[in-house]
């Protein structure tokens, strides 16, 4: 066995804050990732949408967020998160959970924790201490929803119209690279459109066709800035009927061009 065998590089902590009503595709959008996050809010408030249902958050807040779980969070100026990729979600649950931190003790643990593993994580830090670190948060997770009052659980989450919700969002995010459209996505969760928009609505106040053109619009911007791709080879792989048709929707949605978009964005990075 080689005890100096490098871990799975994958763990990353960004740090989440306002950047402009013209980033707000950064975090506000609807997007999904193939590993689970872990965002900790340590200052400000606003909300998340996570699987279609919304709610508030503030400081001390520990919000998961599962492998392929659509999710989008409100930045306003005085908020300041920091985001984790987790490397692994084995043992963490299937399902998001809200931490509301409300003691100081676990409060401090936490902060202690992350910022543990944000100096391991710098060049001059050991990846290896990083993964100990967050194998450390996972028993501290576990502890808190293990001691957690489940009075403070989100009823909502057991009711018919956010359990459509998510499986409507879980199919999104699956086929989010295809032009499907709300009624095809309600006939596949045997439910009429109307039933499925009343459902969204709430949930989070939001269209189903809100929820499914976020989610393509992240996808575009993100293509957009972090490849090379053409915009017509990026209409396609999203299910536009013409370039010229992507080209107007982005528009509506972001108030600029795609390739204007492109020009403006290069040097940022997202979460």
């Amino acid at each position: 066995m080689n005890m100096m065998s490098t871990p799975n590089p994958a763990l990353a902590l960004a740090t989440l804050s306002f950047s402009g009503p013209n980033a707000r595709w950064r975090t506000e959008a609807m997007r999904s990732h193939a590993t689970g996050r872990l965002i900790h809010i340590t200052k400000g408030q606003g909300r998340i949408t996570v699987a279609g249902l919304t709610n508030g958050y503030g400081p001390n807040n520990l919000i998961y967020i599962p492998p392929h779980t659509m999710y989008g969070l409100e930045v306003g100026p005085t908020v300041f998160a920091q985001i984790l990729t987790l490397p692994d979600t084995t043992g963490w649950p299937d399902a998001s959970f809200h931490l509301r931190l409300l003691d100081v003790d676990p409060q401090k643990e936490l902060v202690t924790l992350m910022e543990a593993i944000e100096r391991e994580l710098q060049p001059n830090g050991d990846l290896r201490a990083a993964h100990c670190h967050f194998g450390l948060l996972s028993i501290f997770v576990e502890r808190q929803l293990a001691t957690r009052d489940p009075a403070t659980a989100d009823a909502r989450r057991k009711t018919a119209a956010a359990k459509l919700v998510a499986r409507y969002t879980t199919l999104i995010a699956q086929d989010v690279r295809s032009d499907r459209s709300v009624a095809s996505y309600a006939a596949s969760l045997g439910v009429t459109p109307t039933h499925l928009a009343r459902s969204c609505r709430k949930t989070c106040g939001r269209s189903a066709l809100s929820l499914l053109n976020d989610r393509v619009h992240y996808e575009a911007c993100t293509l957009l800035k972090d490849t090379d791709l053409p915009v017509k080879m990026i209409a396609q792989r999203l299910g536009f009927r013409s370039p010229a048709y992507f080209t107007r929707s982005f528009q509506e949605k972001s108030g600029q061009a795609p390739r204007d978009f492109r020009r403006k964005s290069i040097g940022f990075s997202r979460p």
